[in-house]
């Protein structure tokens, strides 16, 4: 019989580490824990978290705490946030841990498997959820899919079957899909279309739900992801555009999405790890990425802009 998951450590108490922390801890109390340091512990500590109106308080751990390792670590931060973090994660590593990268873009797992093992991390996004964070309050309609396993699952391996299980417990939605790069490209193109659009343009999803100028704009830099993908040999196509919206059409049409939410919080984006990386891999392929180059410029103007 396959051991269990029986203890959960997450970095990034944001809106979607919050939000599966509290559906993990409505599953079992005592299996998660939140890893942190100096005032987001002690908020952590001292105020939890309030998700859907319920109020959660969530064990919170110093990140210099010598308890044992996580059988599962989940990170949830943003871009900018990670290279502080990898020594946060380090206590909570041990042999058999395996770790669990919600973060937006492609390139957050070789970043910790740099440091820890690539044999440790598992690729993974997350699709459809709505959550939106204010302050220690966060709210989601949509509890979304979390897609995740090895590059390639035929079948998937014991460590993917032990998430799988937790997974299942919890109430958690989540796929485990045959090529995994290729998903994780999928929501990288999506993240550079609409993520950056409504950040920009201040739109929410509804203003991609409807045909209109705002969703030309977002399958624009989404085309220039695919047109990226195919010098990489990973198959988006036109198709995987498409498929987008059958997402968006549940999304809550006055949710926003993350890099919106930074916009209004004053904080910095993600547009380096989205545009940025875009801008970078046309140069060296020869591809050209004028709508990507205008997003970069837009969303920096409005980071230059913050009091």
């Amino acid at each position: 019989m396959e051991r269990s998951i029986t203890h959960v450590a997450i970095i990034g108490a944001g809106a979607v580490g919050g939000a599966y922390g509290a559906m993990l801890y409505d599953a079992d109390p005592g299996c998660v824990s939140f890893v942190a340091r100096g005032d987001r512990l002690r908020r952590l500590k001292n105020r939890g978290l309030l998700v859907n109106g319920k109020p959660y308080m969530i064990h919170a751990i110093d990140a210099s705490d010598a308890s044992p390792p996580a059988d599962l670590l989940i990170v949830a931060l943003k871009h900018h946030q990670l290279e502080e973090a990898l020594s946060e994660m380090r206590q909570r590593i041990g042999e058999e841990t395996a770790i669990l990268s919600l973060m937006n873009g492609v390139q957050s797992e070789e970043q910790i498997g740099g440091v820890y093992g690539a044999d440790k991390v598992l690729p993974a996004v997350v699709v459809g959820i709505d959550a939106v964070r204010d302050d220690n309050s966060i709210t989601y309609t949509r509890r979304g899919k979390i897609y995740f396993g090895e590059a390639g699952n035929r079948p998937p391996g014991a460590r993917v079957r032990r998430v799988q299980a937790l997974f299942d417990r919890a109430g958690i939605p989540h796929e485990t899909p045959r090529d995994m790069t290729r998903i994780l490209w999928w929501k990288f193109m999506i993240n550079v279309g609409v993520n950056q659009v409504s950040a920009a343009l201040r739109a929410p999803y509804a203003a991609f739900q409807a045909p209109g100028e705002t969703r030309e704009l977002m399958e624009s830099a989404m085309r220039e992801v695919v047109l990226l993908a195919s010098k990489l040999h990973i198959s988006l196509t036109e198709a995987d555009v498409t498929e987008w919206y059958a997402v968006l059409r549940g999304l809550n049409p006055e949710g926003k999405t993350s890099m919106l939410q930074d916009v209004e919080g004053g904080r910095k984006t993600e547009v380096e790890m989205f545009a940025g990386k875009v801008i970078e891999l046309g140069r060296r392929f020869g591809v050209a990425t004028p709508v990507n180059e205008r997003l970069f410029d837009m969303i920096r103007k409005i980071e230059g802009s913050y009091g």
